[in-house]
């Protein structure tokens, strides 16, 4: 199956070399470019595009604010059939990679990411899998918990009410970016069966992936910036 990527960047400099990156591989196809996001919601409003190479900044619409257009619907619950979006960001300087997940992105690169890194991550996200690992996530919500606003604690809490109780365990080993194989230690379960759980998790609330899933205990209060 090819996959058909958009790349997305102001600077065309950058999206040659990813172009030339992607296209020594045979199962990928740049199907499409834009140079700013409102183009990049125009193009893929009428392209059929697998996975998004997203820059953050970028002039008339940056790629916070494209994502969220082309991953959810107004009323903010995920757009099925939108494409895959990966964040490319330089991480030290862009705050707004956490914004890009809420908005809808599967994860996050670095610009400087080697192109056999690159080609993995398009595959798996294509797949279906979170680009970043839960542990690099945590990490992520820590360095950029200053900027962000204190998570309202919650009850109950009301975020998982869909979940049944061992559901909800493995939700919160999730959040705090653990792995199928580490879960599956600590709760004595077969990976296999911890990935089916995990796979209800995401369907019950409405998650696109592992990202989000800990974006969404962060807000609730279920998880914060350095521990649980």
């Amino acid at each position: 199956m090819t996959i058909r990527v958009m790349l997305v960047d102001d600077q065309e400099l950058l999206r040659t070399g990813f172009r030339m990156v992607l296209q020594s591989q045979q199962d990928i196809e740049i199907a499409a470019e834009a140079g700013d996001g409102a183009q990049a919601v125009e193009v893929a409003a009428v392209s059929q595009v697998d996975v998004i190479l997203m820059d953050v900044r970028m002039p008339r619409m940056d790629g916070v604010q494209a994502t969220r257009r082309i991953c959810l619907e107004p009323d903010g619950t995920p757009r099925a059939g939108a494409p895959k979006v990966l964040i490319l960001t330089t991480f030290d300087l862009d705050e707004y990679a956490f914004a890009a997940l809420k908005a809808g992105a599967s994860g996050f690169l670095l610009k400087d990411v080697p192109p056999t890194e690159l080609v993995t991550a398009i595959r798996a996200v294509h797949a279906g899998d979170a680009v970043v690992a839960p542990t690099t996530t945590r990490r992520m919500i820590d360095r950029f918990a200053e900027v962000l606003p204190v998570p309202q604690p919650v009850s109950g809490p009301p975020a998982l009410t869909p979940l049944t109780e061992r559901e909800r365990e493995v939700f919160l080993l999730v959040a705090q970016g653990l792995s199928n194989g580490e879960i599956a230690a600590e709760l004595v379960l077969s990976e296999a069966t911890v990935k089916t759980h995990v796979g209800r998790i995401l369907g019950k609330l409405g998650l696109r992936d592992r990202v989000q899933a800990v974006v969404l205990a962060y807000e609730a209060g279920l998880v914060r910036a350095g521990g649980v």
